[in-house]
């Protein structure tokens, strides 16, 4: 038994010392693959008019992150203040800035943490702005038979990829990788 033991920890420790960098980069392959499309689109909504549409976001979007607030104002966003503006300029700049930041590898473990933050805000509103709690199906549960509720199931998935970049860095193929590469031999001469 001690040799079979032996044989998985010499045969699994060597598999994990040559694949390193593989679950980061995996990471970042299925974040680009299933998110990266869903936050730009979700931001694209939020754009206002003309070239600067970045600077004045659309009225959809303040009703994307403040409903209860737009619902009582009716819609007119002059009525919001400063920090409402502030509030979803950051968000939409977040929505293009943070996925590319985690798909190219830059920055990658704030870019992470700021997906999780981002992520974190999105599920509330959704559940308390958008009336998603009241929805069991919205919030769903786990440890029961179906996997695909937006907030405990999916998001959680989402967790997880962006915890692992968090724990993990960027792993191989990034430019997190290739600055670090470009710092050593600096290191080396100093």
């Amino acid at each position: 038994m001690n040799a079979l033991i032996s044989l998985h920890n010499s045969a699994f420790s060597m598999l994990e010392r040559h694949t390193q960098g593989l679950l980061p980069l995996l990471a970042r392959f299925i974040f680009a693959a299933t998110l990266l499309v869903y936050f730009w689109a979700s931001g694209l909504t939020k754009l206002g008019d003309g070239i600067l549409g970045f600077l004045f976001p659309s009225t959809g979007a303040y009703a994307q992150i403040f409903p209860k607030q737009m619902e009582a104002v009716l819609y007119d966003t002059s009525q919001l203040g400063v920090y409402h503006w502030l509030v979803v300029t950051a968000g939409t700049w977040a929505e293009f800035i943070l996925p590319v930041l985690v798909v190219i590898g830059l920055f990658t473990r704030l870019a992470a943490l700021g997906m999780i933050g981002f992520v974190v805000v999105q599920s509330l509103t959704d559940l308390y702005g958008h009336g998603g709690i009241a929805h069991a199906e919205t919030l769903g549960a786990w440890f029961d038979k179906i996997p695909d509720a937006v907030i405990l199931d999916q998001r959680a998935f989402w967790m997880l990829l962006l915890v692992t970049l968090v724990l993990k860095g960027a792993g191989a193929l990034s430019v997190d990788r290739l600055l670090s590469r470009q710092r050593e031999p600096l290191a080396a001469t100093a």
